[in-house]
């Protein structure tokens, strides 16, 4: 019989706690979780789901214009806020739902509490002392807040799912995917809305063509693009709120959202009284088990600050459950993971990008598309989208593949299981296309790009 309560405790019950626990319950393993907020973690109910519910939303404005294109009189429309709050809760209620059950299902028990750290196999939860032989930490990740002066008046992205009413005027700070998600979302719900970031153009790590042709894209969404500024601080008006950017200019909004990135929540978890190692970020720093410093209590997801994507996470719980309880040491492969970001319109990659693909193989042969989707060539809308293979010339083998537009994320999923198999260029000239279909192109693409003179200068200008 076990010295202990529990052959593994985990703490947080997002995607990556919850796979975690009810594989290594499958395997027999004596498992409990301890949740203090909600079931499924950001991803469900703060994150991508609910954010998707809220792009899909947004993509109707301009969804009843393209129909008169199409031959449709659409009548009299008009959006609801409250509607789509109220539809979306009750949405992520029912995931919560499915997600506990999973876990009774499996037989894990649930603690919906607090859980601390007390030691290398204890744990206080709900008051209540329980000891472990393994602890998981899986808490995620929060938004980074701002110190700006006047920031007490701004919001986060957790904020932005309870509002009580769309702002009508709104200003996002930050060049990441959370901000420009959201610039899409309250431009295409009728907000004026005005996306302001520190450097010269946003996305950081995405590839370069992919980064300036959205920059071009999105202004005829209606979202106003502020590059090279930041925001000095906010104050209070009778009107709502005054933005003081560094150039002094000073813009009226009726919200702030600062969307300036994540930072793993392991804030009074008692990891440092347990002995584990934090890295700079305040990440917890495991090895290829996802073993801290500490061998009894691991960590996965956002917490490790390795990968911030809900698959990855869920790849992480199921490596977990199977090294410890099924006699399976499992690693996860973060090689050529395909990520998309809901802007408007849409991005999606996987693979390299050409500043790290000339880094690394040197010579290769770009090949890029820019075309107006079939939609719009009724619709009159003015939308292009963007395709982009990266090939590395020795082995002619594709290593990264990149697309802004139409689903982009539909089409780059299948892209990334040639590109994880190791397909070349000779493969996807060889494999004949959908037509009609914008997917296609990316079997059509046949000539190269002119080498540019200085093929390094993509890679310091990314830099």
């Amino acid at each position: 019989m076990s010295q202990y309560d529990y052959d593994l405790f985990v703490i947080g019950a997002g995607s990556g706690g919850v796979r975690a626990a009810r594989f290594s319950a499958g395997y027999g393993a004596k498992v409990a979780i301890a949740e203090e907020r909600f079931f499924g973690g950001t991803c469900v109910n703060i994150g991508c789901v609910p954010k998707k519910l809220m792009v899909y939303a947004s993509h109707f404005s301009e969804d009843f214009e393209d129909a008169a294109g199409y031959g449709w009189s659409v009548g009299e429309r008009s959006f609801d806020w409250a509607t789509l709050i109220a539809n979306k809760d009750r949405e992520i209620a029912r995931l919560n739902g499915i997600y506990e059950r999973l876990l009774q299902n499996a037989g894990v028990e649930v603690f919906e509490a607090r859980a601390t750290i007390l030691d290398p196999h204890s744990v206080e939860v709900g008051g209540r002392k329980v000891t472990a032989e393994h602890i998981l930490v899986a808490t995620g990740g929060k938004p980074v807040r701002a110190r700006e002066p006047g920031c007490q008046h701004s919001i986060v992205s957790d904020d932005v799912f309870y509002l009580d009413r769309l702002p009508e005027r709104i200003l996002i700070a930050g060049g990441g995917y959370i901000a420009v998600e959201f610039a899409g979302v309250f431009a295409g719900l009728g907000a004026e809305t005005t996306q302001i970031y520190r450097g010269p153009l946003f996305l950081r790590g995405f590839d370069a063509d992919v980064r300036a042709f959205l920059a071009e894209e999105m202004p005829k969404k209606g979202v106003d693009l502020v590059f090279n500024q930041i925001i000095e601080k906010i104050e209070k008006t009778s009107n709502g709120l005054a933005a003081t950017l560094t150039s002094g200019e000073v813009r009226e909004v009726d919200q702030v959202l600062y969307a300036i990135g994540r930072q793993p929540n392991t804030m009074d978890l008692g990891l440092d009284r347990a002995g584990v190692t934090l890295n700079g970020a305040g990440a917890v720093k495991v090895d290829e088990h996802y073993r801290s410093s500490v061998p009894s209590i691991l960590a996965i997801g956002d917490v490790t600050d390795r990968i911030q994507l809900t698959p990855v996470a869920l790849a992480e719980g199921m490596a977990v459950a199977r090294t410890l309880f099924n006699d399976e040491p499992t690693t996860v492969d973060y090689h050529d993971v395909p990520s998309a970001v809901f802007s408007q319109p849409p991005i999606a990659s996987v693979g390299l990008t050409e500043e790290a693909a000339r880094a690394r193989h040197g010579a290769v042969d770009i090949y890029r598309s820019s075309f107006k989707p079939m939609k719009h060539t009724l619709s009159g809308r003015d939308e292009k989208t963007l395709m982009k293979l990266i090939v590395e010339r020795e082995g002619r083998r594709v290593v990264g593949a990149h697309m802004v537009g139409l689903d982009a994320a539909e089409i780059v999923q299948g892209l990334a299981i040639a590109i994880k198999a190791g397909a070349t260029k000779e493969h996807f000239d060889r494999t004949i296309g959908i037509h009609p279909t914008a997917a296609e192109e990316f079997v059509t693409m046949r000539e190269p790009l002119p080498e540019p003179e200085d093929s390094q200068a993509a890679v310091r200008a990314a830099e």
